[in-house]
Formats: C-alpha cells, structure tokens, sequence
C-alpha cells in the first residue's frame, strides 16, 4: 500500500484509477467475509484506510488547482 506521499507524487488520473481499484478490493473483501472465506480481517481495515488516503490527496489537489 502506497503512503500519501507517494499518492501525492501521483496525476490525478492515476489516483481516480487507484481508488477504482481499492474500491474493486474492498468490495472483494467484503464479499468473502460475507461468504466466511476472508482469512486476514485487517485487510478491510487496510484497503478502507487507502481508500480515505487517496480521497485526502485527490481534495487537496481540487483545492490547490481551484486557488
């Protein structure tokens, strides 16, 4: 997983693709947990804590674009 300093090195376009991946992952994981198969239960924490990680970084360069 990709720390917000390498996110911010990211283009946007890069970053909408990242977060339709980690959303993609997290609704895999949140069916095999449904199903009883998800083995590790931090994963979901891991991708949600991405997930808010790339929304963070996508704001903070809407606001700077906008000033």
């Amino acid at each position: 997983m990709a720390s917000a300093q390498e996110y911010r090195k990211m283009s946007v376009k890069d970053l909408n693709e990242e977060l339709i991946n980690l959303r993609r992952e997290q609704f895999n994981l949140r069916m095999q947990k449904a199903t009883g198969e998800l083995a590790r239960h931090t994963e979901h924490n891991r991708v949600r804590k991405a997930i808010a990680r790339v929304k963070t970084v996508l704001g903070e360069k809407q606001r700077s674009a906008g000033e």
